[in-house]
């Protein structure tokens, strides 16, 4: 029983406002990530904020405060049932309640943040180890606005506010890059100094903390508003529905916390490789604008419709919807992987090579974003899998699944990057090689599970599309020298008019050789781009 009478919005609607926020929270954070490039370059303090940042308050912000994430889920789960009157007090008290156990957690991280930070970084010089320190010491509090942050969101997202939720990661943004641009006024001449590297520091972590803390405010000014609640303490967690968002959210965070293992392993292993963490980030920046758009865009969507089929008398409908899911990413992400792997180097000079951001810098990022074109399609794919899996209301197996893949991460790690010395580039290696491996096992065990898909003709259009990709990355590459070699890229313009022309041709190439295949998915991601410019 509910008391809003309010019409629930359409998953269409949701799904396109969730695309709007997040295309523009990507924007913004690829022009933050360009402006701490020029303003630092790849050195000691980007090297330093990366572990600083990724090591525990990202962990925080992205899998508790995070759209989807466990607090966001559960609260959406439980308080969607209820009426603002009852739903207030379960706000109140899960607030309550979560902040004290998360208080606790900043207080240790600030005390033990040279052991945290040795835990991922044992083979970091001295100055970034003691940068590193400084700076989480400076952004622990994030562990606590992390919580309160997803409970704002789940908050919202039970009263169909979906906007705010989805945009406000930006205020982060905005923050960090102007705390930097102040840097950058301030010491004009005086750029690469003791003293400017050191301020820059603080300023990278006070600015990511700050820009939380707007975030939590802007959620908790509508969550007022809305009367789901306010900064009212209560400690009773008998009322109903506290128990419920807990049990929801608890087993959530352990297998959240999967991925934390991963990124403190990876993280060890690239320590003693000068750079080489704020370059993976810098790479995975370019990388996620394009893809985080269109996996939310994809996934969506398909979430409600995979639950709606999950009875067995619909599972052959289900894997109708599974290969569409399946091969909309690929239509999509395939003309990306052309583009990024072909086109890597110049990419990264016109969006990062200025300032302190050089020549060696760019060719180091562009290394890496070839490495991430190639997995973006494992990427996207194991995501709509697992989704697949939670609509079955099978969550064990991602769960079972994921615990395999630390010890094949670490695994494939030390092969290639210990033993065959492949550097930064071979962490993302072992990263896709694990991505693979959990695609092949999910599609695996759904085939036995729901009685037999068409792996025979998937793997034939999805090979087709491969040859598409080849083919169109090979013809991006040559034009892409060939107007290097007659007019030069040695300035923005000359860079943007070689990027567009061979981005254009691997798009057409890879249009006309999928067409041949004739894949239904490719008519129905056509019609909705002639519907969106119909209008």
């Amino acid at each position: 029983m509910t008391a809003n009478k309010k019409t629930s919005p359409s998953v269409g609607s949701i799904a396109k406002i969730v695309a709007i926020a997040t295309l523009v929270s990507k924007l913004f954070g690829l022009i933050r990530q360009q402006v701490i490039a020029t303003a630092f370059g790849i050195s000691a303090v980007t090297n330093a904020y990366t572990y600083a940042y990724n090591i525990l308050p990202s962990f925080f912000l992205v899998m508790l405060g995070g759209i989807n994430g466990p607090f966001h889920s559960a609260l959406v789960s439980v308080l969607a049932k209820k009426d603002r009157a009852e739903a207030a007090p379960i706000v109140e008290t899960v607030t309550t309640l979560v902040s004290l156990v998360l208080s606790l957690v900043t207080v240790t991280i600030i005390i033990f943040a040279p052991t945290i930070i040795d835990l991922s970084g044992a083979q970091l010089s001295i100055e970034t180890k003691e940068l590193a320190v400084l700076q989480l010491r400076i952004m622990a509090p994030l562990a606590l606005l992390a919580g309160l942050i997803g409970i704002g969101f789940g908050t919202l997202s039970a009263v169909d506010s979906y906007l705010l939720p989805s945009i406000s990661p930006l205020l982060s943004s905005v923050t960090l890059t102007f705390g930097v641009v102040c840097i950058l006024w301030k010491f004009g001449e005086q750029l690469g100094s003791p003293e400017y590297f050191q301020i820059g520091a603080i300023v990278l972590a006070g600015g990511t903390l700050g820009g939380a803390v707007l975030q939590w405010l802007a959620q908790l000014i509508v969550q007022w508003k809305a009367g789901m609640g306010t900064l009212r303490l209560r400690f009773d967690w008998r009322i109903p529905g506290v128990m419920d968002v807990f049990r929801i959210m608890t087993p959530a965070v352990i297998s959240s916390g999967m991925s934390y293992v991963n990124l403190t392993v990876d993280l060890l292993f690239v320590s003693g490789i000068a750079g080489a963490a704020f370059a993976i980030t810098t790479a995975n920046f370019i990388m996620l604008t394009p893809v985080g758009l269109i996996s939310n865009i994809i996934l969506v969507p398909f979430l409600p419709v995979f639950s709606r089929l999950a009875a067995p008398e619909n599972w052959r409908e289900l894997k109708v919807k599974i290969r569409q899911g399946l091969f909309l990413g690929a239509l999509s992400l395939f003309p990306l992987t052309a583009i990024f792997m072909s086109l890597a180097l110049p990419i990264v000079k016109l969006a990062f090579e200025r300032g302190q951001f050089t020549i060696e810098d760019s060719q180091f990022v562009a290394s890496l974003l070839v490495v991430y074109g190639f997995g973006m399609i494992f990427y996207i794919s194991r995501d709509i899998l697992v989704r697949v899996f939670y609509a079955l209301g099978d969550g064990k197996t991602p769960f079972k699944v994921s615990i395999v893949n630390i010890l094949l991460n670490a695994a494939l790690d030390y092969v290639l990057i210990e033993v065959f010395n492949f550097g930064a580039p071979g962490l993302l290696a072992a990263t896709i090689g694990v991505n693979i491996v959990s695609t092949s096992v999910f599609i695996w065990i759904l085939h036995r599970r729901l009685n037999g898909l068409p792996l025979v003709q998937w793997s034939k259009g999805i090979g087709g599309l491969v040859i598409a990709t080849i083919l169109s990355g090979l013809a991006s590459y040559g034009v892409s020298q060939g107007l290097e070699n007659t007019m030069g890229n040695s300035n923005l313009l000359l860079l943007l008019i070689e990027l567009s022309i061979s981005s254009a041709i691997a798009i057409i190439i890879f249009g006309l050789v999928a067409m041949q295949l004739k894949l239904p998915e490719l008519d129905m991601l056509t019609g909705r781009i002639k519907q969106k410019l119909g209008r």
